[in-house]
């Protein structure tokens, strides 16, 4: 099943399921499998207007969670042996379509294609065996991230923490195996990332159970995986395309703030 958030005729968002590239209407509420069914045709999904898929009470952020990424843009790094961990505030979600608004232009602000976890059934110590029964589902993501900043502050929240610098859509899939898929990112039509998820250090089991003992997850909490090699600059002007093998392709022009 794929779930959407769309903007409503006469505004505000409603949650939807998309079949065979129409947009439906929904009965019951999200992380709930069994209630979620469609109901009313909204027409296609090409014309409708597409928000971020989660309304998360967190977004929770893995780093140098792929071998080949660690050192690409510093070679002194070595491969961490927990996961790193960093969070990034709601207001930089932002959906398919939506303008990245690059805050400092003068910056190198690179793109970092991700496969992203949405919650379902949340909790506290969850066992790596059971993380995976927690997951709703699954969607694309963009960690944007400003090279300056996060080599001057030591940490990386601002730096990857500004407005729109969390692009996330374009729905949730809730029936994909995330094992081995492709993460890609194109910049302006040309390829740019891809790696398969089965070369992440950390699976995403292992994370859910590795953060849960940290922090309590909520229906609805998002966690960002982590980017493979071959991430890069965006500048105004530019459309980066991240695109999760079974999910669909999240679109985002760029322009300066």
């Amino acid at each position: 099943m794929r779930v959407a958030r769309y903007e409503r005729v006469g505004g505000g968002a409603g949650w939807g399921i998309v079949e065979d590239d129409r947009l439906y209407s929904t009965a019951g509420v999200p992380w709930d499998r069994e209630g979620l069914r469609r109901t009313a045709e909204v027409g296609p999904v090409a014309e409708a207007r597409l928000f971020a898929p989660v309304t998360p009470g967190k977004i929770v952020c893995v780093g140098l969670n792929y071998v080949a990424h660690v050192t690409e843009n510093d070679p002194t790094r070595v491969v961490p042996d927990e996961p790193v961990l960093f969070m990034k505030p709601r207001s930089a979600l932002v959906g398919t379509g939506d303008t990245i608004m690059i805050a400092n232009p003068e910056h190198r602000t690179d793109y970092e294609a991700e496969l992203a976890i949405v919650i379902g059934t949340g909790g506290r110590n969850i066992g790596e065996a059971d993380a995976l029964t927690h997951v709703f589902g699954y969607t694309c993501a963009n960690d944007v991230s400003d090279r300056v900043l996060q080599k001057k502050d030591g940490q990386w929240v601002r730096a990857k923490g500004y407005d729109t610098y969390c692009p996330v859509g374009p729905w949730i899939e809730t029936d994909l195996d995330v094992a081995d898929v492709p993460v890609q990112s194109r910049l302006n039509g040309e390829d740019r990332q891809s790696q398969r998820t089965s070369a992440m250090i950390f699976k995403p089991a292992f994370l859910i159970a590795f953060i849960s003992r940290v922090m309590t997850l909520q229906p609805g909490d998002l966690i960002l995986t982590g980017t493979p090699e071959g991430v890069g600059p965006l500048a105004p002007g530019d459309t980066i395309e991240v695109e999760v093998g079974g999910i669909g392709v999240l679109r985002n022009p760029v322009e300066a703030a």
